[in-house]
């Protein structure tokens, strides 16, 4: 207990000499000091055993027998529906289904499992071509990048544990702020801490995101240069990785700088409710930035051109029309720029939506899929999804800054921290950090759990409503193809999922349609 206390404390970099054991309040700041570090070894080893945990799943050779039924399922009704169309509607009855599941593509995916356990992460999707066997295919490639994802966030998250804990230790802090009313002063700028508080705080936060990115770049570049590039993925060039790193620090200069100097001069000004007018701001910033982010910042990373015209474009307003969606634009975003990847999503305000499909999307999947995809995704605006999240954040923001002001002058939490000098005004923005860093973080996790559970159950209502409009069986094999093309998980921890995955598992999204298509055949 004697060594939880800073090295660096504003008393001990003026000079003065520092508490002694004698002091009052010693083992108040010791206890901080000390509970602090306590959950944040503790958050360090839940999700570390977590990791541990779908780090054994990754090392699996066999291909999950719960996946195997459902996507076998998926190529039988496939199977079935062009043997009908073949025939003119006859073919195929539905109860063979699970016959040719586990037995035809059962087969021929053990045989190109055995022959194939060395495929190219490159290798280009066949849209026509069942799905099981050439998810077996990828099945150890997906492993394989799993695991290189999983080992090397072990070690990443080790480091900011240990970076974290030592800066606690050593007086971080409290030196970098010290240091940002030096620079401040520097060639006669003349800045004062009591008169140019906000001033000095946007040093400080210059000089934090400087380290930061300094320390936090070989993660980036391993993570983007070495495991991406090496699955097959990564399209980023250095040239484009220095852009994009230059663009994000100028955005953050034009964009955050302000930000932080209107939140700080709002707190300050605001008297004992500031909550209430930082509610305000930050509800109109959160609506200036949804509406600056994808019309302005987006384009300034990515070039967004409208879909040509032609059957997709015509099928799309359609759907859209037929959901009341008020679709304005349709754009396809060069994605393949820099990844692989594919998504697809939507944005806009009242009657001026515009939805944006992602070129390498456009490549991996049908036009019928990339309907039911679009289908899942208006689910979550037409069940509310989108303004409950929004709604839920904006009541996430107000309580939390209700709490930071009951807290707003705990002294004793500053001193514990290095700021003991209390001859000299605690800052703003520390008061800020070290509240949603201690006092506010377990609060956040609780929530952030809470947040993950309540996605999971929209993603499957999303896929219900996609299901209910005709899309059911298009949406899964185009999952499936997104899944393999992406070198998803294949048989995740389900404590691991449940913990970090903010969309369900895909046997289970799989599994929950095909429960609603049994549902609904027996209503027939």
């Amino acid at each position: 207990m004697d060594h939880l206390t800073p090295r660096y404390t504003q008393l001990i970099g003026s000079g003065m000499a520092t508490f002694s054991k004698d002091d009052d309040d010693l083992n108040v700041r010791r206890l901080i000091i000390g509970m602090t570090l306590s959950f944040t070894l503790f958050v360090y080893m839940l999700e570390s055993y977590l990791s541990y945990r779908q780090r054994c799943t990754y090392k699996l050779t066999s291909f999950p027998k719960e996946l195997e039924l459902a996507v076998g399922n998926i190529d039988a009704e496939e199977e079935e529906r062009r043997g009908k169309r073949d025939t003119g509607g006859g073919g195929t009855e539905v109860n063979s289904e699970k016959k040719l599941g586990d037995e035809v593509y059962a087969k021929k995916g053990e045989e190109e499992e055995e022959n194939n356990t060395a495929t190219s992460t490159t290798d280009t999707l066949d849209r026509s071509s069942p799905l099981l066997p050439q998810l077996r295919s990828k099945f150890l490639n997906a492993q394989s990048y799993g695991l290189d994802r999983v080992n090397f966030s072990l070690i990443s998250s080790s480091y900011s544990t240990i970076e974290g804990i030592t800066f606690v230790l050593l007086g971080y802090m409290p030196y970098v702020w010290d240091m940002s009313c030096r620079v401040g002063k520097m060639r006669g700028l003349g800045y004062d801490e009591r008169t140019d508080e906000i001033k000095i705080s946007l040093i400080f936060m210059l000089l934090t995101t400087i380290l930061g990115m300094i320390t936090g770049l070989p993660f980036e570049l391993y993570s983007t240069f070495r495991i991406e590039k090496r699955h097959g993925f990564n399209k980023t060039t250095i040239g484009l990785f220095i852009t994009d790193k230059v663009k994000g620090l100028l955005l953050g200069a034009f964009l955050g700088g302000p930000f932080v100097a209107l939140l700080l001069k709002i707190i300050i000004w605001g008297g004992e409710r500031f909550y209430i007018y930082v509610w305000g701001f930050t509800f109109v910033f959160s609506l200036f930035m949804m509406t600056l982010y994808p019309v302005v910042i987006m384009p300034m990373f990515n070039t967004y051109e409208a879909l040509p015209p032609g059957e997709l474009k015509d099928r799309i307003y359609a759907l859209a029309d037929k959901l009341h969606f008020p679709l304005t634009k349709l754009f396809v975003m060069d994605g393949s720029k820099r990844s692989s990847h594919s998504n697809a999503f939507m944005f806009g305000f009242f009657k001026n939506k515009r939805i944006v499909l992602f070129d390498t999307l456009l490549k991996q999947v049908h036009d019928d899929e990339i309907l039911a995809i679009l289908g899942h995704e208006l689910g979550h605006w037409k069940m509310g999804h989108t303004v409950t999240n929004f709604v839920i954040s904006q009541l996430y923001t107000g309580a939390a800054f209700y709490a930071f002001s009951l807290c707003y002058n705990s002294h004793e939490l500053y001193r514990a921290f290095g700021f003991d000098d209390d001859t000299r005004t605690v800052p703003t923005i520390i008061a800020l950090l070290l509240f949603f860093g201690t006092v506010w973080e377990p609060i956040d996790k609780v929530i952030s759990y809470g947040m993950t559970v309540h996605s999971r159950k929209c993603e499957f209502e999303a896929d219900e409503f996609s299901s209910r409009l005709g899309m059911g069986r298009t949406l899964r094999s185009g999952l499936c193809k997104i899944h393999l093309e992406n070198l998803g998980a294949m048989c995740p921890d389900p404590w691991y999922s449940a913990y970090h995955y903010s969309h369900p598992p895909l046997v289970e999204r799989l599994s929950a349609m095909m429960r609603l298509d049994e549902e609904e055949k027996k209503t027939l």
